[in-house]
């Protein structure tokens, strides 16, 4: 997040240049994402103002987040899933998208209350051979039927079934944050529509290329995946149960 001087109209770094939106309380307000691949090192953010000059630069540090891989076991049917028509338009579209009002307010809340079975980040490996992509959500826990909420307030912008993502709602919270589950059993949003926080939009269910019943989702900041764990706090599935084998007898 950047909180800025107020004659500051957008920010870049590198080749991504973001907008900043101008807030009720403070200085002007942008998400600047940093890509999960990008390389370690020290970057220039720039600030500019609505002519395009440069008013501010600083330094940024980008850490190695050490992702680990992760081998998912698929049947042939899962694997040979194609996208539907208009599948993977409809989700580049979404991402792009960047909207001038701000629903969104902190903090956020969690979807559904299971516990992460797959971390934001982790190298996908599918059937033991490598993928060449990460995952770029949480999946958490969650049998088939349980309430999924939205993490804060936003506009529907998919409510659709698709081949690879099943059941799939995508909310648009404004200035650059957006939202999409995934693999529902049920929508119970529609497209259009405005959601306030912890308002229900469907349903866990095991749809699309998935293994068993959760809920996969992600958060996007200007178009790019970020690691939700940075808004928000879950513990892990495996932390639980190792934790449980540390303290038995």
């Amino acid at each position: 997040m950047i909180f800025v001087r107020g004659d500051a109209a957008s920010a870049r770094m590198g080749d991504r240049t973001i907008r900043l939106f101008p807030q009720k309380e403070g200085a002007p307000l942008g998400l600047m994402p940093v890509p999960t691949l990008e390389k370690p090192g020290v970057y220039e953010l720039q600030f500019l103002d609505l002519s395009g000059a440069v008013i501010h630069r600083q330094p940024v540090t980008v850490l190695d987040a050490h992702y680990a891989k992760q081998n998912v076991q698929l049947s042939k049917e899962v694997v040979e899933l194609k996208p539907a028509p208009g599948e993977q338009e409809a989700a580049t579209e979404f991402r792009t998208n960047v909207s001038d009002v701000r629903y969104w307010s902190e903090p956020l809340r969690l979807p559904v209350s299971g516990c992460m079975t797959s971390p934001f980040g982790v190298q996908r490996y599918q059937n033991g051979q490598p993928t060449g992509d990460f995952h770029a959500g949480w999946d958490q826990r969650g049998a088939t039927g349980v309430p999924i909420h939205a993490i804060t307030g936003g506009k529907i912008m998919l409510a659709r079934q698709f081949n690879l993502r099943g059941n799939t709602v995508a909310i648009d919270h404004g200035q650059g944050l957006e939202s999409i589950y995934m693999h529902m059993s049920k929508i119970a949003a529609v497209e259009g529509t405005v959601v306030n926080a912890g308002d229900v939009i469907g349903y866990v269910g095991a749809t699309g290329r998935v293994t068993a019943s959760h809920l996969h989702w992600a958060i996007y900041a200007n178009g790019v995946p970020v690691n939700p764990g940075q808004w928000l706090k879950l513990q892990s599935c495996y932390a639980t149960t190792a934790k449980k084998k540390t303290t038995s007898k």
